[in-house]
């Protein structure tokens, strides 16, 4: 069995309907979830170390959609860690901006 690596994919959702290997980074958004009072987060990573595969991943959980993307988290950390959790899954408007610079292709 050969593992597929995803180079270039920076779509958390796409990654993961493709069935590409994807390193479980959920942890973050119990992170994000656990600090009270947090108005701000700083992400800083260096470069190509995942920071828009992370924000990805941030909107499909918090992100209000009509279309239920829980298949997306079911094997994850975030979704195991309970409805403590589960219960933040697409309940809010986001605001996404990115300034990576898309190349035609």
């Amino acid at each position: 069995m050969s593992i597929q690596v995803p180079i270039g994919i920076d779509d958390f959702r796409r990654l993961r309907e493709l069935g590409l290997e994807y390193i479980d980074k959920s942890h973050l958004i119990q992170e994000l979830l656990d600090r009270p009072g947090t108005e701000v987060v700083l992400l800083p990573r260096p470069r190509r170390f995942g920071k828009t595969l992370n924000l990805s991943m941030l909107r499909c959980f918090f992100e209000g959609h009509a279309e239920d993307l829980s298949p997306l988290f079911r094997d994850l950390h975030i979704w195991q860690a309970g409805e403590r959790y589960r219960g933040h899954f697409q309940r809010y408007p986001v605001i996404h901006l990115t300034f990576r610079r898309r190349v035609a292709g």
